[in-house]
């Protein structure tokens, strides 16, 4: 049986006291960097939905919240996450009859069109953390958000664990858990024959990386995700992200390193004995100011993904 955890449990079951909101007046120098993080996608967005070949039977789909990556089939296509709800009716006049939807992680850009696309005929596929997430109140103390339950025709019917395959069409198509990356319950999608691998927000490229610590996610998870898909992709790989441009494996290889060294450069200061406010406070994000999003709200989430695996770390001092 799959324990559901709510927002303020982390992966292993216990309530932790080191997540715990720290006071309200630390939280207000945030709220006004948190949008700047990326959470809502405004940076990507468009004047709508836009499509482009990928390959003859792969399309994405831009400017619906996150990249939408279609799957033509006989009668109908299968999407890679489906884009927020004010987007549904634009997205499916390009896309036409939905067959299959699978979900990348729970996040309202990626599944915020769950509803539609079911009443439009979709089934819902997601790893099984994403749909326990949706059926939780999600707290977003950073952003001053708060998440309500997804009704039931949002939620996904199929569901996961380790890794899935199946045949579209003609094309196989493999999915599989990123753990504890940007969320518990990332995963990606590759369509083999056609080269393409779908990463959603596990890769976030040129941007300081959102890290869903709330729902387990951690920059050493993202880190390690991304070595997974190096794994998997070669040099003709087509690799797209939850949004931004379609990538190389040269280009998420570079993704990768720079996020070994914001990695690398916090555990530093936290076993300096460095708080989320003494990084703050120190400007500790200096070195990278060339990434889009706001380093405060930044420190803030990543701190406390980071101090959940302390132990992994070495400890902190």
């Amino acid at each position: 049986m799959v324990e559901r955890r709510g927002p303020h449990w982390g992966g292993r079951g216990r309530y932790n006291t080191a997540m715990r909101p720290p006071r309200r007046e630390f939280l207000q120098t945030l709220a006004g960097g948190a949008a700047a993080l990326g959470l809502s996608r405004t940076a990507f967005a468009q004047a709508g939905p836009a499509a482009a070949k990928l390959t003859d039977r792969v399309t994405l789909i831009t400017g619906a919240g996150n990249n939408i990556v279609l799957l033509a089939g006989d009668g109908g296509s299968l999407l890679v996450d489906c884009g927020e709800a004010a987007h549904a009716q634009d997205v499916l006049k390009l896309t036409g009859a939905v067959k299959t939807v699978i979900n990348t992680h729970w996040h309202l850009e990626s599944t915020g069109a769950n509803d539609a696309m079911a009443k439009a005929g979709a089934k819902l596929v997601s790893h099984v953390n994403t749909e326990l997430w949706m059926t939780q109140e999600i707290i977003h103390d950073w952003e001053k958000k708060v998440f309500p339950p997804r009704a039931k025709e949002a939620l996904p019917t199929e569901t996961f664990y380790t890794t899935t395959k199946t045949t579209f069409g003609s094309e196989p198509v493999e999915s599989g858990i990123l753990p504890m990356a940007h969320t518990d319950g990332d995963i990606y999608v590759y369509f083999r024959q056609s080269n393409i691998l779908m990463t959603g927000d596990a890769v976030q490229p040129g941007r300081l990386p959102m890290l869903d610590w709330r729902c387990d996610g951690w920059i050493g998870g993202m880190q390690q995700a991304q070595r997974t898909l190096l794994e998997m992709a070669n040099d003709t790989t087509k690799i797209v992200p939850g949004s931004g441009p379609v990538m190389t494996k040269v280009e998420l290889q570079a993704n990768l390193d720079t996020v070994a060294k914001i990695r690398e450069h916090l555990v530093m200061l936290m076993k300096m004995g460095m708080g989320a406010k003494d990084m703050i406070e120190a400007k500790a994000m200096k070195d990278f100011e060339g990434l889009d999003g706001d380093p405060d709200a930044f420190l803030y989430i990543a701190y406390r993904g980071l101090w959940a695996h302390a132990r992994e770390l070495g400890g902190i001092v």
